[in-house]
């Protein structure tokens, strides 16, 4: 039997790793310069976790979820997100006592079962930052103004952020409640799933990517106009800090997300490449949740960026980051005899050692004229060549795979010719 992945779950190539390495080191860079620290959480989690800080009545929780139960019984979830498991870490290990503002990064898989299309497959990766212990604005306008840079940093162009606000919990419950008159006349015109959500979370009306959902939506009442005199003012010094920043942004009346813990601030990132479904990231407030799953009273937010859709976005693009800034080495050893393949080992490791660059050598004994073309290949700066005539002399051949220009060195200078001709 020949077996397959499971549709939706897909395999990434050695091809394609690269840009995978490349994104997750310019964001463990970012996140660092920004004073966050890695936190990994478990795959699997209590799937009462989710229910109870996504919302029982989410598309997430009722379509979307893997749940099984185990040998005890108990009912497990693959996790769906990352917000809900590094606020459950922080309760469960008291980090909040240590230190009054928690900043964490994660990166990692998470899943979700959705038809599987472009951009969106069951088993999917995230690169998400989570700030608690903050209810100021600064803390809104820092997390924006980062997840900014980080996309720059990673050399994607022309994205949009979204911007807008559901207020406080109260201002939510009275815009759900001026929404839901508004679509109750106008039931008709909305798809099934959207006249179920009216029931039971009628926010979620507001995110349906439905055509005709769209067009009831559009002349819907503004959340702004619900909003008390506080989340007025929070909203306008956030949008004024942003501006200060040069963080150029899109005030988008009718964004909510998809998770009933945000309230005030919410945020989407989207990429016209990426067609209909957008959405490369995405994020919010979510000042309650730490407070409903156990923990102590304590603001927070954070946001997610889908390594996928990034990858897809930065594809389009003119000039793809992985072709640009990944190689499979800098340096190859090209040897001919056992003596040379040994000494070429060694002169790898003194290359790894010394100057903290890839050395590539040959361990299936091809010949010079196959070690050369795969060298070339792969891509690499520069190859090492020797042989027994340069083991005798103690010497070297190093040939500059791009001017195809060669010469001969002693052995004992090598690191130092690499490091000029590197610069």
């Amino acid at each position: 039997m020949k077996y397959q992945s499971v549709r939706g779950m897909e395999d990434i190539l050695p091809r394609d790793i690269a840009i995978w390495q490349r994104l997750e080191e310019i964001a463990r860079n970012v996140f660092e310069s920004y004073g966050y620290v890695q936190i990994r959480t478990p795959i699997l989690e209590e799937t009462s976790l989710f229910v109870r800080s996504i919302g029982e009545a989410t598309d997430i929780v009722t379509k979307e979820m893997y749940t099984l139960q185990d040998k005890k019984g108990r009912y497990l979830t693959l996790r769906p997100e990352g917000t809900a498991p590094v606020v459950r870490a922080c309760i469960e290990h008291n980090l909040y006592k240590s230190q009054t503002e928690i900043k964490l990064y994660y990166m990692g898989p998470m899943f979700r079962s959705e038809r599987p299309q472009k951009g969106r497959s069951r088993q999917f990766y995230q690169i998400g930052a989570e700030v608690i212990g903050n209810r100021s604005v600064f803390g809104d306008a820092e997390i924006l103004s980062q997840v900014n840079k980080l996309l720059k940093s990673m050399r994607l162009k022309d994205f949009s952020i979204k911007l807008n606000t559901l207020g406080c919990k109260k201002d939510k419950a009275a815009f759900a409640a001026i929404l839901k008159k508004y679509l109750s006349a106008r039931k008709n015109r909305l798809c099934e799933d959207c006249k179920k959500r009216l029931k039971k979370n009628v926010l979620r009306v507001l995110d349906c990517k439905n055509e005709a959902c769209i067009f009831v939506i559009k002349e819907a009442p503004d959340i702004r106009d619900s909003l008390c005199s506080d989340c007025v003012k929070y909203f306008k010094a956030l949008t004024a800090i942003l501006k200060a920043l040069g963080v150029s942004f899109i005030e988008e009346k009718n964004l909510v997300r998809g998770l009933d813990y945000y309230t005030g601030t919410v945020f989407e990132i989207s990429h016209h490449a990426l067609g209909s479904q957008d959405a490369i990231g995405a994020g919010g407030r979510y000042n309650d949740l730490v407070h409903d799953l156990g923990g102590p009273d304590m603001g927070a937010v954070g946001y997610a960026l889908g390594i996928e859709r990034i990858i897809l976005a930065l594809k389009g693009q003119e000039k793809p980051l992985a072709q640009t800034e990944t190689a499979e080495g800098d340096i190859y050893i090209a040897t001919m005899g056992e003596a040379a393949k040994i000494r070429g080992m060694r002169i790898a490791n003194d290359i790894r050692k010394d100057l903290k660059l890839r050395a590539l050598t040959d361990t299936k004994e091809a010949s010079l004229k196959a070690q050369m073309r795969n060298a070339d290949r792969r891509g690499v700066r520069f190859t090492v060549i020797l042989g027994d005539d340069e083991i005798k002399k103690r010497e070297v051949i190093i040939r500059d795979m791009r001017t195809k220009e060669q010469i001969n060195i002693s052995e004992s200078k090598i690191t130092q010719t690499i490091q000029e001709r590197m610069k």
